[in-house]
């Protein structure tokens, strides 16, 4: 799933389903099977922010419990007990696309994943995704499965990037953390932020069944 917000003059495009907008104006610039509901991965993540930036203080320590015991796949490795700011948990949340951090905030923001997925369906609702379903905070998909549409994630990346601190999150190349059990350094993982330089942000995603996502 692409989307890119900027004017696009040459696509070369091997996406299942792509779709270019222009985020002021919601005007499509192109689009191929944009409303064909797909696994998204990681992209999850950006409701994940979007939910924790509208709904929790920032500058809040959050303490690590036990639910993180269960990620996998890409984490920061944040240990049980730990304490880092919702903030912090954000940037390794986009950065590094931290399972472990994701699972953390929705614990923090929603008391349990259940709740905290009801509160990234309603407001998937309240933006337009019309077609876009969340059953978890991360976007594994061996248990649970999200799905949406390139539609769908153009619609919520443009939502997401009215925030300021969304914007400044996810355009962040480098970020580091102290915390009170160990220090951190991460690198963004989304590679356009390095290579092209209209890039201002966006979220990558993989696993397996879904292949590689891109917003």
């Amino acid at each position: 799933i692409l989307f890119f917000p900027l004017n696009i003059y040459a696509l070369s495009d091997t996406a299942k389903s792509t779709i270019a907008m222009d985020m002021d104006s919601g005007r499509i610039l192109y689009q191929k099977n944009a409303d064909e509901q797909r696994l998204i991965a990681s992209i999850t993540k950006i409701m994940t922010a979007v939910i924790a930036i509208e709904n929790g203080n920032l500058d809040e320590e959050v303490t690590v419990g036990e639910e993180v015991l269960t990620m996998y796949g890409s984490n920061i490795y944040i240990e049980l007990g730990e304490k880092m700011t919702l903030k912090n948990l954000l940037y390794g949340l986009m950065l590094r696309s931290g399972n472990d951090a994701a699972i953390v905030i929705a614990y923090h923001i929603g008391g349990t994943e259940e709740k905290f997925v009801e509160m990234m369906n309603a407001k998937a609702k309240e933006i337009g995704m019309k077609n876009t379903i969340y059953r978890n905070s991360h976007g594994l998909d061996e248990s649970t499965k999200n799905y949406s549409t390139a539609r769908d994630m153009a619609i919520l990346s443009s939502y997401a990037n009215k925030l300021d601190v969304y914007k400044e999150i996810s355009g962040t190349k480098k970020w580091t953390v102290q915390t009170d059990k160990k220090s951190y350094v991460w690198n963004n993982r989304n590679k356009l932020l390095y290579s092209y330089e209209y890039a201002t942000g966006g979220k990558t995603g993989y696993t397996p069944s879904a292949g590689r996502t891109l917003v």
